[in-house]
């Protein structure tokens, strides 16, 4: 009977644990079908039509709803040189292909993504990082340990790393929300022109590897690298790093 009883409990937490999204983890958007549901203390926030995030002590927002006509879009066709093929969707305004004062660049520099640049997915947005085409290249900064984007409108961006939940966990996916990400979720940093990310209570053998890992539509998200660089790489991934560049316009 006791038995029994475990056996239930653990098959009822196994199944909250597949429905609900880890901190700062995605809950929502037009086409999303994975958890909805946040953890204690963390609320399903909306950022736009496609994408919410849970995020901790954040007001509850309705999603809005779909309407007949979609919020304005374009598409950017991505040059075969060096970067993805797909096409990339533009929901939001960015800050032009000048770079302006105090911004940088950041693009890879190791194949197979040599010189793709950071930006977020769908452009412009709250929503996850991913590496593109040098025409559709995000501007960013590192402020107090903040990763920041700048929009077309003067306002920023805050890049954000997924919460381990998981001590078996080697790579964590950066993000961008719309509010400054607090200290406990970790600090951003350059060394030289390199892209850190530290954490408390986590130790990283290389504080400047990432991993690039697409996702089979053309796009190539973007992840912190928790293990070795260049060595036991997760299936799918390639190890990258990322460092800033400050010409006036990107290139390929």
């Amino acid at each position: 009977m006791f038995a029994a009883a475990v056996v239930v409990l653990a098959a009822a937490g196994a199944s909250l644990a597949q429905t609900t999204a880890p901190q700062w983890g995605q809950c929502g958007g037009i086409g999303w079908t994975g958890p909805t549901a946040c953890p204690s203390g963390w609320v399903c926030t909306v950022s736009n039509q496609y994408y919410s995030q849970c995020l901790q002590g954040a007001a509850t927002s309705t999603i809005p709803p779909v309407t007949s006509t979609p919020p304005p879009t374009s598409t950017v066709g991505t040059p075969t040189s060096g970067s993805s093929s797909a096409t990339v969707t533009v929901t939001g305004a960015g800050p032009g292909s000048t770079l302006k004062p105090n911004y940088l660049w950041i693009r890879a520099v190791e194949a197979p993504h040599f010189h793709e640049y950071l930006q977020s997915n769908p452009l412009y947005t709250a929503s996850g990082s991913v590496l593109g085409s040098y025409t559709t290249a995000g501007q960013f900064n590192v402020v107090n340990g903040q990763l920041v984007q700048l929009l077309g409108d003067g306002s920023l961006l805050y890049g954000v790393v997924e919460t381990r939940t998981d001590p078996t966990v080697m790579k964590l996916r950066l993000s961008f929300q719309k509010t400054p990400a607090p200290a406990s979720a970790g600090t951003f940093a350059w060394s030289g022109d390199a892209l850190q990310w530290t954490i408390a209570n986590v130790t990283r053998p290389n504080n400047s590897a990432w991993l690039a890992c697409p996702d089979g539509t053309g796009a190539v998200p973007l992840f912190v690298n928790l293990g070795p660089y260049g060595y036991m790489t997760p299936a799918g991934c390639a190890d990258e790093t990322i460092h800033f560049y400050n010409a006036a316009t990107a290139s390929s």
